[in-house]
């Protein structure tokens, strides 16, 4: 698990637009189903992940549960915290939003969880020792060159993120428990590309690009050495600004419940999907979910064309089947097909 220790301020993230609304939609709303983050090397892809963690508030959580489960959800309890549910309250504590790293080299053990060989060796007693799904429930994991993950690893996580949760049968152990994440994905397209069945599990997926323009690379510069000659004071000085997003996404998720979504709007959503050829209704359910967070996140009380035409090209760009006949990318086959949908 990655250290919480004074990250870099997410409010003071330079450009990047299309990356940052795309974090903030699934803190609102993590049923979006993740971010995908393809693009240059160096570009605060990871930078990012951590500071928006840290941005949002701390979770209540059982007190010594691996899992860190939710009181608040007694269905998604673990089975050790429903047993002692049975026989009192729970101890609650606060802790931070977990972010996990996965790393390329990860085996299945690691990822899911193994024998604790520790304690049967010392005790002879079988105990499950959790893995990295474990600690990233109710959280974020994040892997980084995820065009690079192993084809095993990769059918592994598809069964935890449709299922919510982690089964663990092997060595005599049979453990169940939950590993709900949002799942943040980055690397770069000209190192090989992403399994179709992992790609259409990332609910928006953005390109990041290093900034082209020379006052923008200067301020990234100065704000990131600024930040390492001295964290703690960097710091408080976007601490008002940390606080007013924070405020704004504890704001839009009370919201979301309440935000509509006209038939209008679905037909809207409909009729680009098809335009644009996307196989399945994921792009929908996808389009509509983070239109409708973005609502919430702007403060309105219903979902329009709008919000359809600016979280269009980071839902659907990964979606597009190849058309040998159209060398234009992804990114302008979406805007191409937004303007013939909407106008110009």
């Amino acid at each position: 698990m990655v250290s919480m220790a004074t990250p870099f301020p997410f409010s003071a993230i330079v450009g990047q637009d299309d990356m940052k609304l795309a974090f903030l939609l699934v803190a609102v709303d993590p049923t979006i189903g993740g971010v995908l983050a393809f693009g240059d090397r160096g570009t605060g892809k990871s930078t990012a992940v951590r500071a928006l963690a840290a941005l949002l508030p701390k979770i209540r959580v059982v007190v010594d549960c691996p899992y860190g489960c939710d009181p608040d959800r007694p269905a998604r309890l673990c089975a050790a915290c429903r047993e002692r549910q049975g026989v009192g309250a729970l101890p609650l504590a606060l802790a931070p939003v977990p972010v996990v790293d996965m790393p390329l080299g990860a085996t299945e053990d690691r990822v899911v969880g193994a024998l604790d060989l520790e304690r049967a060796l010392s005790s002879g007693q079988k105990a499950f020792e959790p893995g990295l799904l474990a600690r990233a429930n109710r959280g974020f994991l994040y892997i980084d060159e995820a065009n690079l993950l192993e084809d095993h690893l990769v059918d592994l996580l598809l069964d935890v993120a449709a299922s919510g949760e982690n089964v663990v049968e092997r060595e005599g152990l049979s453990v169940r428990h939950p590993a709900r994440f949002v799942l943040i994905g980055s690397g770069n397209p000209e190192e090989g590309e992403l399994r179709p069945q992992l790609l259409d599990r990332f609910g928006l997926a953005v390109e990041v690009k290093t900034p082209a323009d020379i006052p923008a690379r200067i301020e990234v510069v100065k704000r990131r050495d600024a930040f390492e000659r001295d964290p703690a004071a960097f710091a408080e000085i976007w601490r008002m600004r940390e606080e007013a997003q924070r405020e704004a996404i504890l704001a839009a998720k009370k919201r979301l419940p309440f935000v509509s979504v006209p038939d209008a709007t679905l037909e809207s959503a409909a009729r680009l999907c098809v335009a644009l050829g996307t196989d399945g209704l994921r792009g929908e359910l996808t389009l509509i979910r983070a239109a409708r967070a973005l609502a919430s996140l702007e403060g309105e009380e219903r979902t329009g064309d709008k919000h359809l035409r600016r979280i269009a090209p980071s839902a659907l760009r990964h979606r597009l089947r190849r058309n040998p006949l159209d060398e234009a990318g992804s990114t302008v086959r979406v805007e191409r097909a937004i303007a013939e949908q909407f106008g110009p």
